[in-house]
């Protein structure tokens, strides 16, 4: 699982077509999926791109949408907004921030929590 972090117009999800396009080829079907939570891009690995910015409830409107099944060990999993998913999600991962909007500069920093 990678965290995705960063304020509205950081460049997450170009983050995520970047990934996508680099693992399947094509980045032709990356779309944000803050309105339905969630898009998966079939390929190998398959890749889920989840979006948490209107999760109100932490605890149990992810169940209830049914995005862990989204965390499948045969998938990389991309989390926009990850700090609005509180324990639900897992803590072995990647972190990924990105600061800076528009068309200015970015700073990108890379961790794994321990």
């Amino acid at each position: 699982m990678v965290a995705l972090r960063g304020p509205l117009g950081s460049g997450k999800t170009t983050f995520v077509r970047a990934v996508v396009r680099a693992l399947h080829g094509s980045d032709e079907a990356v779309s944000s999926p803050t309105f339905v939570f969630r898009q998966r891009y079939d390929g190998t690995p398959p890749v889920e791109h989840v979006d948490l910015y209107r999760i109100e409830d932490p605890v149990g409107e992810p169940a209830e949408l049914g995005l862990e099944d989204a965390f499948a060990a045969d998938r990389i999993v991309l989390v926009e907004w990850p700090e609005r998913g509180g324990d639900w999600l897992p803590s072995e991962r990647i972190e990924v921030e990105i600061d800076g909007v528009g068309d200015g500069p970015r700073r990108v920093r890379v961790r794994r929590p321990r």
